[in-house]
């Protein structure tokens, strides 16, 4: 009875060791991930690389950083560069952010009939300078898009731009880029039901967030 006593104590002792070591890996693991991240986003800010992959290995380079356990995924990145732009842009961020989302508001009042959204970096706070506002708007053709333009009085370039649907799907959508309100706004038309579902994200894979203008006023107000 005492051998099979001091069995299981050794045992649940190596377990404890082992637990430990698996914790302490573990913690180490996620510091490299906080720091690459905090890197990544210091790169994206300064350079303005808009590749969140290519900021990603950049950092790990700085670092010295390897393995994929200890690099962050696109969304930890995201995440490390709002804070940084809290941290380091401060008011000029706080700004800017406020200034291209009355562009974007402004102009989806000026696509109404087009049921626009508003996506990517100006809504989830990351913009800054060299950013556009991305709406998305859904129509029956993008000509309607254009002659609407056209008629507003606005002048535009044409681009396609590919998105995501589903996973291993691309598929290309027209766009629309003009200055608005002293912003660059990035216009993407999507087939009127394209509005029930979303592209996906090349931040975390997920459908892209999108929010109608009563949401952006509220952002508005809240900045």
């Amino acid at each position: 009875m005492r051998q099979l006593a001091r069995k299981a104590s050794r045992k649940r002792k190596a377990k404890r060791f082992f637990d430990a070591m698996a914790r302490q890996k573990n913690n180490e693991a996620e510091r490299a991930r906080r720091v690459v991240a905090q890197e990544a986003a210091r790169i994206i800010v300064d350079h303005g690389i808009r590749d969140y992959r290519l900021a990603k290995q950049k950092a790990a380079e700085r670092l010295g950083v390897g393995g994929r356990g200890s690099l962050p995924g696109n969304a930890e990145i995201e995440v490390a560069v709002v804070e940084h732009l809290k941290i380091f842009g401060r008011e000029s961020h706080t700004d800017q952010l406020r200034l291209m989302r009355v562009a974007a508001l402004s102009a989806m009042k000026l696509l109404g009939s087009f049921t626009p959204r508003l996506v990517g970096p100006v809504l989830v706070g990351t913009a800054d300078e060299n950013s556009a506002v991305n709406l998305h708007v859904f129509a029956d053709s993008p000509e309607a898009v254009a002659l609407e333009l056209t008629d507003i009085g606005i002048s535009f370039r044409p681009y396609e731009r590919r998105l995501k649907s589903r996973p291993n799907q691309l598929k290309t959508f027209a766009g629309f880029e003009f200055h608005h309100s002293n912003s660059a706004i990035q216009v993407t038309v999507f087939p009127v039901d394209g509005i029930r579902q979303a592209p996906m994200s090349p931040v975390d894979g997920k459908p892209m967030k999108r929010v109608d203008s009563d949401a952006v006023q509220l952002l508005l107000e809240h900045v």
